[in-house]
């Protein structure tokens, strides 16, 4: 929490302020209902306004920058377009190009490093759109998210903070032996070399989804898709995983089948012919994982705070994970989801989040931020995808008496030009896709191979279980 005094800008909020790393997160949120906007104000003041990154300001102090509390004026932070025909030929496009406008627009370094968008516009998802944009300095996007989630209530009961679940950790108290210690010790060794290799040479093979040199400054397209939370969960319980561990094949099966795709060759006699030439083999692909090294304060936590009854701690404290992805065609669907668990279990047994996050803030403070920028961009350049799951409520919610359809929160500004994000929401799971349109032309494409893919997962499943049946 920040005092009155004003709080340092923490060693990754400085990172996101270089020009190399000038990131924010944005939340798409639709509403079945048209947006209130003298309702939404009245609603800030009571919740998010009570949060001191909201209502301060970054000012410069010496050599240190601070968050200092200001007079804030809302007009400067909630935008409510003038639509003149909310019934025009393609809402659904309005609402992704005015979004898409505003990932080149920076957010005024004078203000509080926030803006709320009301658009009246009805889409095949929702009746309005509301959109945040708020600077990554400002917090982490787990942190952010659950903040949002903690200024909502319950549909079905006004005077209820939303149900989110919590991970899990091992509690096991079993006494671990030496052996499980070592091999902690060389999975986290492996992984630091292989971070290390990754700063310097080792990249991510050239694919079509792979960003240029210049994607962080490119204009960002943001899509999503939905999809049943039944479906994941069928395959999270018949294949004993996690949640996570499917998210992950999906994506991986997705990513396989759009890549299947982009290579595809011109027959050379010109006949127009389409010959496939497959995926090449042995492609290095990997994603970059945000790990928060803070767990994320609970929503009645955060509820609590907003109401200035007690304290949290804030601010960015994350670390990194390289996760591989398996890139090839199996013949067995459920090959995806056991690669992914294997990969991730992998990853569990490994503390290479907490030395990424340990050696980005002694590099900031022995070199200065921006070596330390040029090094975490060097990274997330040499990666090619940006992937993050974040746990929502599994029960539909209002937002300031506006009841939600749905959440689809993202990132940009990070190097990489295509961003994964998954959101659950009530019985269902938001896929949100960000995606730089000079990589990838075809958002809408990946949603469909996401969403295929998830198909036969499951089908792969129901025809397992029956097989074991009989």
């Amino acid at each position: 929490m920040a005092s009155r005094e004003g709080e340092p800008l923490s060693p990754a909020g400085k990172l996101f302020h270089e020009p190399s790393l000038n990131c924010y997160v944005i939340a798409i949120m639709g509403c079945k209902t048209t947006i209130n906007p003298q309702v939404i104000r009245e609603g800030l003041c009571q919740t998010l306004l009570k949060h001191p990154r909201f209502t301060s300001k970054l000012v410069k102090e010496g050599s240190k920058t601070k968050w200092i509390p200001t007079k804030i004026n809302l007009d400067d932070h909630i935008i409510v377009p003038e639509i003149e025909d909310p019934n025009f030929h393609s809402p659904e496009r309005f609402v992704q190009d005015y979004i898409s406008h505003f990932t080149k627009t920076p957010l005024d370094i004078s203000k509080p490093l926030w803006e709320l968008h009301l658009l009246n516009v009805k889409t095949p998802d929702a009746e309005a759109v509301s959109v945040f944009r708020i600077h990554h300095s400002v917090g982490d996007g787990a942190s952010l998210i659950s903040l949002l989630l903690a200024s909502t209530r319950k549909a079905s009961d006004s005077d209820a903070l939303p149900t989110v679940p919590t991970l899990r950790g091992d509690s096991s108290q079993r006494r671990k032996s030496a052996f499980w210690w070592l091999l902690l010790l060389w999975h986290t060794f492996i992984d630091l070399v292989m971070f290390a290799f990754t700063v310097f040479f080792v990249k991510d093979t050239n694919t079509p989804i792979k960003g240029a040199k210049e994607v962080a400054l490119n204009n960002k397209r943001f899509v999503f898709r939905t999809v049943s939370m039944d479906d994941i969960k069928l395959v999270k319980n018949e294949m004993k995983t996690t949640i996570n561990d499917v998210l992950l094949g999906i994506t991986q099966a997705a990513l396989t089948r759009y890549l299947n795709r982009a290579y595809v060759d011109v027959d050379s006699n010109g006949n127009g012919e389409k010959q496939r030439s497959g995926v090449p083999k042995k492609i290095r692909l990997r994603a970059s994982i945000l790990v928060n090294i803070r767990p994320v304060a609970g929503i009645q936590e955060l509820a609590n705070m907003m109401a200035e009854k007690s304290k949290v701690k804030w601010g960015n404290c994350i670390g990194y994970v390289l996760l591989p992805f398996s890139i090839a065609m199996y013949e067995d669907p459920l090959e995806y989801v056991r690669q992914a668990k294997a990969t991730i279990d992998r990853k569990k047994h490994s503390l290479e989040a907490i030395c990424s996050y340990a050696f980005a803030k002694l590099v900031l403070n022995l070199l200065g931020v921006k070596v330390a920028a040029a090094i975490t961009r060097r990274v997330l350049f040499n990666t090619t995808v940006a992937f993050s799951n974040v746990p929502g409520p599994v029960e539909e919610i209002s937002f300031y008496g506006h009841p939600i359809a749905y959440i689809a929160p993202s990132v940009y500004g990070h190097p990489q030009a295509l961003t994964i994000h998954f959101q659950s929401y009530a019985n269902k799971m938001t896929i949100s896709v960000a995606v730089d349109p000079f990589v990838i032309p075809d958002p809408y494409l990946l949603c469909d191979d996401l969403e295929q893919s998830l198909k036969l997962i499951c089908d792969a499943v129901k025809k397992k279980r029956i097989l074991d049946v009989v």
